[in-house]
């Protein structure tokens, strides 16, 4: 391999770092979760309720290897999280965890089960009525997370969106639940958030629904390509998402050809446990601008996070790359995706992104999905600028409303 000198916006970096991060315990491997109870063990745990959605808890060949694996320390199940994370169901599962006398949590499924339990574990922590709680939440958009008493959990990602070794959850609050007045979004944050465990089992991935798993591997994927040109990169996070990405490029365009192997479940397991190894760290993520857009355009609207990055990403990209005073680190991500750096690197870059994005048959237009319409660009714009992900934008990018609507349009 032709050894690389680095651009110049590269070398204007500021390369002092600090990197603290403190991951769960990772088990990967094909019927890992037949250790369920033996982690509990080593983590003093004796019961654990799961939580997860009810197709999950309904399905046999997801739900029976977990309920095996923890056997005599199974204390129940809580199968009523939904996509929308809503407050008023983490208030239910404390009580069903109450009632039960558990003293874990073991999230099953996509990243609202594990956001669910995490808000079930903050509730348990605090002690407070439901009505101070969403006092809280609709004052400051959030619910403090207390540094003790908090309720551990065990993560068993059944999809490849990545939000496994986070710090943070997303949760909602609707008028609905008699807690708030108006639809709420918001979240929570704080270290001791990381669960103390997180199983990845292939088995249990393969069994998800191809259009669920496609979506949620581009949120995955986009995560390690903006692990990278973020402007809090370490050397820890280039080394982690770059092989990531490697191993997902690889494994989702296999996927997109028919291979369900179980090999390439391990591959892309594999990928998305590496991709987010470090980007949700005490006070900061390595998250950006395609996630901002991300949010700008599933805040309002029915459109899927995964379909949303799936039309943006090659669109934003193009931008970011092209853009001669920011530092998007072109070289060390083209070397990611094993695409040539030298002469013009950014259309192959935004090629290899594509070519996953439609070998998963993902939508490639926002006129396609449940997202706005053009007279709306100047409002999602906005929402998207003032995203806090904005904030880790690569050094020396400053963009303004008409060029994020010019975004939008092209992605139309």
């Amino acid at each position: 391999m032709t050894e690389r000198t680095p651009t110049t916006a590269s070398r204007d970096r500021d390369r002092a770092v600090r990197f603290e991060y403190d991951p769960a315990t990772i088990r990967l491997g094909i019927g890992c979760v037949d250790d369920l109870a033996d982690e509990l063990e080593h983590l003093n745990l004796e019961r654990a309720m799961v939580v997860c959605g009810r197709t999950v808890g309904s399905t046999p060949e997801v739900i029976d290897p977990v309920r095996a694996g923890l056997g005599d320390r199974l204390g129940g199940v809580f199968d009523e999280t939904t996509p929308e994370k809503r407050l008023h169901t983490a208030f239910d599962g404390l009580e069903r965890l109450e009632g039960n006398d558990c003293d874990a949590l073991v999230s099953l499924g996509g990243g609202s089960s594990l956001d669910v339990a995490k808000v079930i574990s903050t509730l348990a922590a605090s002690d407070r009525s439901r009505e101070d709680v969403a006092a809280e939440f609709v004052e400051r958009g959030t619910i403090t997370v207390p540094e003790e008493g908090l309720i551990p959990i065990v993560a068993i990602p059944t999809t490849l969106a990545g939000a496994d070794l986070t710090q943070v959850a997303g949760v909602t609050a609707s008028p609905e639940s008699g807690l708030v007045d108006g639809k709420l979004g918001g979240g929570i944050s704080g270290r001791e958030l990381m669960p103390e465990a997180v199983f990845y089992d292939p088995e249990l991935v393969s069994t998800t629904p191809e259009s669920v798993l496609a979506a949620s591997a581009m949120n995955g994927f986009d995560k390690g390509i903006e692990t990278i040109y973020a402007n809090n990169a370490t050397p820890v996070t280039d080394a982690t998402a770059a092989r990531g990405l490697g191993l997902l490029e690889n494994g989702l365009r296999s996927y997109g050809r028919g291979d369900r192997e179980m090999e390439t479940f391990e591959t892309l397991l594999e990928g998305i446990l590496l991709v987010q190894y470090g980007i949700s760290r005490p006070g900061e993520t390595t998250l950006s601008v395609v996630h901002a857009f991300g949010h700008g355009l599933t805040r309002t609207y029915d459109v899927q996070q995964g379909a949303a990055h799936a039309v943006v990403v090659p669109h934003v990209l193009e931008y970011l790359l092209a853009d001669e005073s920011a530092d998007a680190r072109t070289d060390v991500l083209a070397d990611a995706l094993g695409v040539d750096a030298e002469g013009d690197p950014t259309n192959a870059i935004v090629e290899r992104v594509t070519a996953v994005r439609d070998a998963l048959g993902l939508p490639a237009r926002l006129r396609d999905v449940d997202g706005p319409e053009r007279d709306e660009f100047p409002a999602v714009a906005e929402a998207i600028l003032a995203d806090k992900f904005m904030a880790n934008a690569p050094p020396g990018l400053d963009p303004d409303s008409e060029e994020i609507e010019a975004i939008l349009e092209r992605a139309w």
